[in-house]
């Protein structure tokens, strides 16, 4: 069950970070890249948590384009063409309030499999 929603959501000029501030006056200021490599989406989340795929090289990544889903989600468009993850309310706060420890197991698990966050050149 939603407890707040979303007063304000604002694409930082750089495009490497979403404000996002809940009518309880919660507040955060989501990565780019944490909102990339923890899409919601199939293609980064599978279909089952052991089928979660470990994206690497988006240290770097910026959002094009916040789209809105109806009245409880949003859509990303990232530069590396990756949009098909809607972001509901609900996991944009679960984000944010979490950001630290997800980014400690996405770290952990990019040096697990010999991957980086940096893009190869």
């Amino acid at each position: 069950m939603m407890s707040s929603w979303p007063t304000e959501i604002r694409l930082a000029k750089d495009r490497r970070t979403l404000h996002v501030t809940f009518d309880d006056g919660a507040s955060f200021a989501l990565p780019a890249e944490l909102l990339r490599v923890e899409s919601p989406s199939a293609e980064v989340q599978g279909h089952h948590p052991s089928q979660k795929t470990i994206v690497p090289g988006k240290a770097e990544v910026e959002i094009l384009r916040v789209e809105p889903v109806g009245h409880y989600a949003v859509r990303l468009g990232f530069d590396d063409m990756h949009d098909t993850g809607i972001y509901a309310w609900d996991y944009l706060r679960e984000l944010g309030e979490q950001a630290g420890e997800k980014m400690k197991a996405y770290e952990a698990a990019l040096a697990e499999k010999g991957l980086s966050r940096e893009r190869r050149r």
